[in-house]
């Protein structure tokens, strides 16, 4: 398809030194969410000088090394100029490392690990945010990683701005660079917080000041306007967008769509999930996913119209619902 008329944007000079991002704002890695599927349909409808990259949804590593093949499961080949990265999360340091060689391995353009995810299953594994409460821990971890992948391709860590408070967000920002992290993503939020509608972007710019590397804000953007805004106003180098990009996929060009354009979204969606092996129910709960929040295209009139789709219970006539509005 063609694309729309990029506005250029000026990268920071930090992107090209040493990251293989194409532009400023990438899509954040989530899980249950940023498969192939959805990646591709977000990476084919933007400009490389917007959309910079993206993630796989966080891959566990648990007592072993994952494989090559295993790796490659997550991150497909790739088919768009923007890089894609694969996002690690584990602690044990034996098998993160096996498994970020396997990523390098697989074509992984960075490898990206995971120390923000609030998840009760990833705490227990004292992976994700539990590393938040001790920046020796998670500079070692970085650093394992690093060593293990060599200077050829990039590792990059992305954190929450504290556990239970943000007092060390510039102690966890310096272990990130002192590990060799090449860029620090920072979403604003503790680890307590979670994903609660407040956000303080203070405790970003608190972390740029505290390194050399590039940083990468994340959390609190709603709109197109906020990308340039949250970089204005933290001094970040690049901005990361994980929610909004859900409800709008256009949120990293600005570009308004239709009703029609929306619609069709969401049904390449549910037919590209179902290609790659997912039930119609499966698909069609997938793209429910997406409508709790959905705001592009006028698609949805009003929260009655919303809780409609939400409600419908029968896959065919859900889709066939999409495809009407689509044509």
């Amino acid at each position: 398809m063609a694309l729309p008329r990029a506005t250029v944007i000026d990268a920071s000079p930090t992107l090209r030194d040493g990251l293989p991002f194409t532009g400023p704002w990438l899509l954040a890695p989530m899980e249950g969410v940023t498969d192939s599927c959805f990646r591709d349909l977000i990476l084919e409808r933007h400009d490389p000088r917007e959309l910079g990259g993206a993630f796989t949804e966080f891959v566990r590593v648990l007592d072993r090394p994952l494989s090559p093949p295993e790796i490659q499961k997550h991150l497909r080949e790739p088919r768009f100029p923007m890089p894609v990265g694969v996002q690690l999360m584990g602690a044990d340091l034996e098998a993160l490392a096996g498994s970020a060689r396997s990523a390098v391995t697989a074509g992984a353009r960075l490898v990206d690990l995971n120390f923000g995810c609030p998840a009760k299953g990833a705490l227990r594994g004292c992976a994700g945010a539990a590393v938040l409460r001790d920046p020796s821990e998670l500079e070692r971890i970085v650093r394992v990683c690093h060593e293990a992948v060599g200077a050829d391709v990039p590792v990059t860590a992305k954190i929450r701005a504290g556990y239970d408070d943000a007092e060390l967000v510039e102690d966890l920002a310096a272990a990130a660079e002192n590990g060799g992290a090449a860029m620090l993503t920072v979403h604003c939020r503790t680890r307590k917080e979670s994903y609660q509608p407040e956000v303080d972007w203070s405790r970003i710019a608190r972390a740029v000041e505290a390194v050399s590397i590039p940083v990468c804000g994340n959390g609190g953007i709603q709109r197109h306007a906020d990308l340039e805004r949250m970089r204005r106003e933290t001094g970040c180098a690049l901005v990361m967008v994980g929610q909004a990009a859900l409800y709008d996929p256009w949120v990293f060009s600005g570009r308004t769509v239709d009703r029609r354009e929306a619609a069709g979204f969401l049904l390449q969606y549910a037919e590209a999930l179902m290609t790659d092996r997912a039930s119609r129910r499966g698909a069609v709960a997938r793209v429910k996913q997406l409508l709790r929040g959905w705001r592009a295209g006028g698609l949805i009139e009003g929260e009655a119209d919303r809780a409609s789709w939400l409600r419908e219970t029968d896959g065919e006539r859900f889709l066939e619902r999409l495809a009407t509005l689509a044509r």
